[in-house]
Formats: structure tokens, sequence, C-alpha cells
């Protein structure tokens, strides 16, 4: 093989897309736990904010609706709601590419899930089941777009919300400047494995893939923001 080829081909991963910088490499446990600790706190602000009055109205409104039918089931349904939907915005929140797109996200999830809430098994887990109808509705919606999930360049992530930049300074910024270049697929593990602390198994149930799958998305994720954020403080000190 020249080395021209050999060049090529260490610059695609096997699914055909361009490799991150710095894929693949091992990165130290400080600095990962670092970017964990930076994202869980962009999270935590999300949680803790007030929830859009839009939003909660909504919900007041499928509670009226579904209490006409049995007042206890309406009951028990408003109160999950309501607990899932700060981290159902979360959610949304590192799927969107504005604030506006991820509330329409977490609207049209309420309202299938209204519908179909006789499909949800009593005692499974409520928000995972949420996110999987966000996530449905959001790839769905990709495609009507005509856009790549996998956006290699970065263009349908130019605009990805970076929650409470503000609150948490120019670290955040930072990070979240970088995670915006990532491939959807890859920052979406990342977010719901270090932001929002799943495992690997409930992310890879929730994404509908291996595993092993999600540990690479991660992996490379992890990878890329380290050796950019590296380059980035380097280009500042310099």
């Amino acid at each position: 093989m020249s080395s021209s080829d050999s060049g090529s081909a260490a610059s695609k991963r096997p699914d055909g897309h361009p490799s991150a910088p710095g894929e693949g490499a091992r990165i130290p446990a400080l600095v990962r736990d670092h970017l964990g600790q930076e994202l869980r706190n962009s999270y935590a602000v999300i949680l803790a904010e007030e929830q859009p009055h839009h939003l909660l109205d909504l919900i007041a409104r499928l509670d009226l609706a579904l209490s006409k039918l049995d007042a206890t089931v309406a009951s028990a349904f408003r109160a999950n709601l309501l607990a899932a939907l700060p981290g159902l915005r979360a959610f949304a929140c590192s799927l969107a590419v504005n604030q506006a797109q991820a509330d329409d996200l977490v609207q049209e999830t309420l309202l299938k899930a209204w519908a179909n809430q006789h499909r949800f098994q009593t005692g499974s887990n409520l928000m995972a089941w949420l996110c999987t109808i966000l996530r449905n509705q959001f790839y769905t919606e990709c495609r009507k777009r005509r856009r790549e999930v996998e956006d290699a360049e970065g263009t349908m992530a130019a605009q990805l919300i970076a929650p409470a930049a503000q609150e948490h300074g120019v670290e955040l910024q930072k990070i979240w400047t970088h995670l915006a270049k990532l491939p959807a697929l890859q920052r979406e593990a990342l977010l719901l494995v270090a932001a929002q602390g799943m495992t690997y198994e409930a992310a890879a149930e929730l994404v509908g893939c291996q595993v092993g799958t999600v540990k690479s998305r991660v992996s490379r994720a992890r990878a890329f923001l380290a050796s950019s954020l590296e380059m980035a403080d380097s280009r500042i000190s310099a």
C-alpha cells in the first residue's frame, strides 16, 4: 500500500466517516473526569431551570382531558410527566440545534406519550420510553429535511445549544463549542453517558445499538474533545 493510501485509510473510520482528531487515543483519567464534570454541571443547571409555561400548560391540558376518562390514572400520569420534564428537556438540548427546536421536540414527545400511554408498561422506565419517543422524532425530522445524521463537518450542529454557558463561564463555553463539531451520534452517546450518567447498557438500549458501539462513540468523542481543548489552550498560551 502506498503512503498516500495509508494516509487515506487512516483518515477514515470503518463506517466511512472521517476520523475525529485524537480518535482512538487514550486520555488520562483526570482529563476524562474533568470533561465529565463540566458536562454534568451544564445538565444540572438545565434540570434546575424553571420549566417553560407552555409545556406545563400542555401537561395540564392533557391531564384535564385524561381525567374525564379516569381521574386516578390522570393524576399519576401528570405527576410522572412533570417529574420527567427536566430530564427530557436536557436530552432534547443534546440533540437540538436551538432552544425552540428542543422545546418543540419535548412538546411533540408529550403529545405522543399521552396518545400512546396504553403502550407504556407500568413499572418500566418512563424516562427511557419518553427519550426513545423524542429521539425517534428528532431523527424523523432530520430525514425529512434530508440532512445527514452523522454530520462529519459539523454543519448541522453549528448552532448546538450550550446549556448554562454563562453560568459556568469560559471553560463550559469552550467544551460546547467543540461538542458542536462532533458527529451527532458521538455527541449523543457522550452526553447520555458522561452528562446524564446513563450506563453504557442503558444508552445502548435507548439508541438501539450494541453496547460496544456506544463505548466506541463515547471514546472517540472524549478523545476529540480532549485533543481539541488541548490545541485551543496551546493557541491561547502561545
